[in-house]
């Protein structure tokens, strides 16, 4: 502001011993030129210094939201790593719905329970949440649609990185053998899921041709609003495979090759 001085510099009591006689014979016109451009001066001044405190504010509100926006980024990548992920793990049948029933008499419901048991302990080794659909041998409606809607509901409603349920397969033709995965055919991160499980249980038996298989007809697939995916460990109506499906060995490593593929997919996550 130089040596012009202070914005506001007439107070009250100023003003009141002015009189229209003394601007009449005691300013000139010539003072009262040089008044007016002083205050436009200060009045200029003093929009200059009302715009920049708006624009102080302005850039400290952006500022306080971008720093909440990193803040929560931030978080979000912390739980990625710290593994606060969540995963559903269904295990199919239960109760007087006993699954499949294999050639050498192998309850599915059984098989199915042990190996998401499994699962959920090395998944919970890594750090990850995992959600059981069911824990014991029960029926989770009074109908297999009753049943089938609360397994869908329950995974909409936790909305899970991932919801993978376990299965047993079977054939007419005993031949047929080896783990698939079954994904919803319009569902990209389904199919991604199903294709790193698929891979890792190759490992298991490698000589299993199986491929991951799109589907539109699984009321599991269809109905659930998170990415899903249905893994048929083995098939019963094999008799070498189904004893092998009843033995705790070969449960840990489809549960471990599961796993694997469940791990991998929450990691390109």
């Amino acid at each position: 502001m130089g040596s012009d001085s202070p914005i506001f510099e007439l107070n009250k009591d100023d003003f009141e011993k002015i009189s229209f006689s003394d601007i009449y014979y005691n300013i000139s016109l010539r003072r009262i030129f040089i008044l007016l451009k002083k205050m436009r001066k200060k009045a200029g001044a003093l929009l200059v210094m009302i715009c920049l405190g708006v624009i102080i504010l302005l850039c400290w509100e952006a500022g306080e939201h971008l720093k909440d926006k990193i803040l929560r980024s931030l978080e979000t990548a912390a739980e990625a790593r710290t593994g606060k992920q969540t995963v559903v793990l269904d295990s199919g049948h239960g109760g007087s719905d006993s699954g499949k029933v294999g050639i050498n008499g192998a309850k599915e419901k059984e098989i199915n329970l042990l190996i998401a048991k499994e699962i959920r302990r090395l998944l919970e080794k890594e750090k990850i949440e995992v959600i059981m659909v069911r824990e014991k041998d029960e029926e989770l409606g009074k109908s297999k649609v009753e049943d089938l809607k609360y397994r869908v509901s329950l995974m909409n409603e936790k909305k899970p990185s991932l919801a993978v349920s376990i299965h047993q397969n079977s054939y007419h033709e005993e031949n047929v053998f080896g783990a698939q995965v079954f994904y919803y055919k319009t569902s990209t991160e389904g199919e991604k899921a199903a294709a790193v499980i698929q891979e890792a249980l190759q490992e298991v038996n490698p000589e299993n041709t199986k491929k991951i298989k799109a589907n539109d007809t699984y009321y599991l697939l269809k109905k659930t609003e998170v990415p899903t995916v249905i893994v048929e460990c083995g098939f019963l109506s094999n008799y070498a495979e189904a004893e092998k499906l009843v033995s705790e060995d070969y449960q840990k490593k489809v549960a471990e090759a599961v796993t694997k593929g469940i791990l991998q997919y929450l990691k390109d996550q």
